[in-house]
């Protein structure tokens, strides 16, 4: 249950359609329906009232935040529980210091050594009080070290941070309330780049907008296929009994084990929360070979995480009729393709508002092709370009490469207006995807399996209308 004096607010895109009688939005989208009372109730919660103790009210508040539809705003106490701060480390005495420093004082740290070469300096720059330091013998991997920590520690919460990043004050005020809520297993914090005068060349440009660690602006309910499918422990605040359920990190992964800690979270029932008011700073990449090689590197985690998670790593996840009536359009036969989205409009008007289905599927359709270029350059660049090259269709294949090519750093530039003109982003943005798509395919080898190269076409329209938008169900007010 929702402790007392919970709020929470609605999603700012969420809307009301069809007489203020259905609300749609969340991620995967949904609709549902309220009786007079359950939207007079959604809008006492809108308007900041906590939560009510009852059944119908709190089954309610917690269906909207599953959705995406809402976000909660957790009663700040004067009491917290207790943290303690896990630090991995590997030969990196300056970003060492520089964490600890950024910590504030008095707090319980923790700092694992992955069997450094340089010991010494290391020890040298443990200089916080109360940090106790452990050794390995071994490298395990940030894993097996961040594993060492935990268990190190007796606190209720756990609050991973790597050498190097430095969190900037009251970050834990911000994060430590969502623990109120006895569901929540993790929280992270927005990851940015550190604060600079802004002349720090191209790729800082790059970096400030599309740092593989940034998640953007939006908070977020953490889980597959959501717009924050997953987060980094780079900076991530865990409760211990989550991690003792699930038995911590698999040490197995050397990369991605992060996404597959959040990812088993989800899969056992918990909540796992982006909260981007929170602020932790991480350095950039010092040239443009550290930041493909780190590309390439995350790249390589996708065919374990397939392993494990299935579905969740798809490259692309697009219904059955998206997908068919781009897959007509490229081979050259645009008014079937025409067809196939209307037919499929079709199918989710028999489910949804007229109005709304002419919306959802239109939309549906464009963020699919958009997904489909984005897979296209993430994990399919290299059989898209031997298919080009010797296809049977090669001037429609050609064409639909250089528009896969083109459009998703156009639309990235557009949302995120960096300091670098569209040339020029568009291509750092091909070449950091590039760099990832070659770590996919080399992970795959490894593995000996493609399933990470799949999309996800299971479902039809009509049983998608079914998964995604919640067939419009009637809520109503008890409070």
């Amino acid at each position: 249950m929702l402790p007392e004096g919970f709020k929470i607010v609605l999603d700012r895109r969420a809307r009301w359609a069809e007489g203020g009688t259905v609300l749609v939005g969340g991620a995967p989208i949904r609709l549902l329906r309220f009786t007079p009372a359950g939207r007079a109730l959604v809008d006492r919660l809108a308007a900041g009232q906590p939560v009510p103790r009852s059944t119908g009210a709190q089954s309610l508040a917690r269906r909207l935040l599953d959705a995406g539809l809402a976000h909660p705003r957790p009663p700040v106490t004067a009491s917290t529980p207790e943290v303690a701060v896990v630090i991995p480390v590997r030969n990196d005495a300056a970003g060492l210091e520089a964490t600890l420093m950024a910590l504030p004082d008095g707090a319980a740290v923790v700092v694992v050594d992955d069997a450094s070469t340089d010991a010494a300096g290391l020890s040298a720059g443990v200089k916080h009080p109360g940090t106790t330091v452990l050794r390995r013998a071994d490298q395990g991997g940030p894993a097996a070290a961040r594993n060492d920590g935990w268990r190190a520690t007796g606190t209720p919460l756990v609050a991973f941070v790597d050498a190097n990043c430095e969190p900037e004050p009251g970050w834990l005020d911000i994060v430590l309330p969502h623990f109120a809520d006895p569901q929540v297993a993790a929280v992270a914090p927005r990851i940015v780049p550190p604060a600079g005068p802004g002349d720090g060349g191209a790729l800082a440009a790059y970096e400030a907008v599309a740092s593989p660690l940034d998640l953007g602006i939006r908070e977020a309910n953490v889980r597959p296929g959501s717009p924050v499918p997953y987060v980094p422990t780079a900076a991530l605040v865990v409760r211990r009994s989550a991690l003792e359920e699930l038995d911590g990190f698999d040490e197995r992964l050397t990369v991605g084990e992060d996404v597959d800690l959040v990812w088993r979270f989800v899969a056992a029932g918990w909540t796992v929360r982006y909260e981007p008011r929170a602020i932790v700073r991480h350095p950039i990449r010092r040239s443009w070979a550290a930041r493909l090689q780190q590309r390439f590197r995350y790249g390589t985690s996708a065919a374990p995480l397939a392993h494990r998670h299935g579905w969740a790593v798809a490259p692309a996840a697009v219904s059955s009729w998206t997908a068919g009536a781009w897959a007509l359009a490229v081979a050259g036969h645009p008014l079937l393709g025409l067809a196939t989205a209307a037919s499929s409009m079709a199918a989710l008007r028999r489910q949804v508002p007229g109005a709304e289905a002419v919306r959802l599927a239109g939309l549906g359709h464009l963020r699919g092709g958009l997904a489909l270029a984005r897979a296209l350059r993430r994990a399919w660049a290299p059989a898209a370009v031997v298919l080009a090259m010797t296809g049977r269709r090669r001037r429609s294949a050609r064409a639909a490469l250089a528009v896969a090519i083109a459009v998703p750093g156009l639309v990235d530039w557009f949302q995120r207006r960096p300091r670098l003109d569209p040339a020029r982003f568009a291509a750092l943005r091909l070449a950091d995807d590039l760099a990832y798509a070659g770590g996919v395919w080399a992970g795959c080898a490894r593995e000996r399996s493609a399933r990470a190269l799949l999309p996800d076409l299971r479902t039809t329209s009509r049983r998608r209308v079914r998964q995604t938008y919640d067939p419009v169900s009637t809520i109503g007010g008890d409070s």
